[in-house]
């Protein structure tokens, strides 16, 4: 995994943890942004696993899907 999708990777966790947090925060502010950084984190270590059976085949796949669009 190249720099560029690490830094992709921690991008599309912020935006996550913003869209929770702003979707959470109508039903229940004051958990809002636990929630919302839950869901990030969710992201990031599914892109990233410490412990996991076999996520080779959909990290590939959004792999492959960050080569087509980033222009590096």
């Amino acid at each position: 995994m190249s720099f560029a999708h690490q830094v992709i990777d921690i991008v599309i966790s912020g935006l996550v943890a913003g869209l929770v947090t702003f979707l959470v925060s109508s039903v229940a502010p004051r958990v809002a942004i636990t929630i919302g950084v839950l869901f990030a984190g969710i992201y990031y270590f599914s892109r990233n696993p410490w412990d996991s059976q076999n996520p080779e085949e959909i990290n590939k796949l959004i792999d492959d899907v960050y080569d087509r669009v980033l222009p590096f």
